[in-house]
């Protein structure tokens, strides 16, 4: 959800292109999220159909704001760091300038080679990324999984050691940022509705702790102040 609202946010409010590479989504869901997001319409009502005539007027609004975003979703699963480097290229060379390049998520990729390894390969898609983002000079999000043993731990917010093959992806990466719900683990939690984003890693900058609100209904994180 925080890395589709901020390809939203690029392709719809800086008007910048936008490639959004889903190896775990479909792109009919994704676009359900977006709807949902940007008309404040609960999933469940667009996945049931129960949808009041109010709601149909904002995603109506929502549908010809998206259609006219420049937000390219691309859901081949078994993409490569090559194939988006093309792919990525060719858009370049139609739309101008990439705003953001989204990869939705890193350990779904699949390598140029194999390797028994698959820390290797890992190593080998991470660094391809960063590669990209120099070549095309526009900045690249990769989602990552994180190692279980976290779910073991009395504080489970994330920590850089807890990146799966960790070493490559923290090496390279010029930002590392995790998100943290407490409600997940603690039912109880007096921080309901938010998600802390913790900047672990900052190559150029601070590391540091902000919030953001999270509306479960929509799927969909929000500036607090706002909400």
């Amino acid at each position: 959800a925080f890395s589709l609202g901020a390809a939203a946010n690029v392709a719809m409010t800086a008007r910048r292109p936008v490639m959004f590479f889903s190896m775990e989504m479909g792109t009919l869901e994704l676009t359900k999220r977006l709807l949902a997001g940007e008309a404040r319409v609960e999933m469940r009502n667009l996945q049931t159909g129960k949808i009041r005539e109010d709601e149909w007027t904002r995603l109506s609004h929502a549908v010809g704001r998206l259609a006219e975003a420049p937000l390219f979703i691309d859901d081949n699963p078994h993409c490569t760091v090559m194939e988006m480097r093309a792919k990525a290229r060719r858009m370049k060379a139609r739309h101008g300038d990439l705003g953001l390049i989204v990869v939705d998520y890193l350990q779904l990729m699949q390598p140029g080679k194999r390797s028994e390894n698959r820390q290797v390969e890992v190593a080998e898609i991470s660094r391809g990324l960063k590669i990209l983002a120099r070549e095309l000079e526009c900045p690249v999000v990769a989602l990552s999984q994180l190692n279980r043993q976290l779910e073991y731990r009395a504080d489970k917010r994330p920590m850089l050691a807890d990146l799966r093959e960790s070493g490559s992806l923290e090496q390279d990466a010029d930002v590392v940022i995790f998100l943290y719900r407490d409600e997940i683990y603690n039912p109880e939690s007096d921080q309901r509705g938010t998600a802390e984003v913790i900047v672990a890693k900052h190559r150029n900058g601070p590391t540091g702790m902000t919030r953001l609100a999270f509306l479960d209904h929509l799927t969909k994180f929000a500036n607090m102040a706002r909400e």
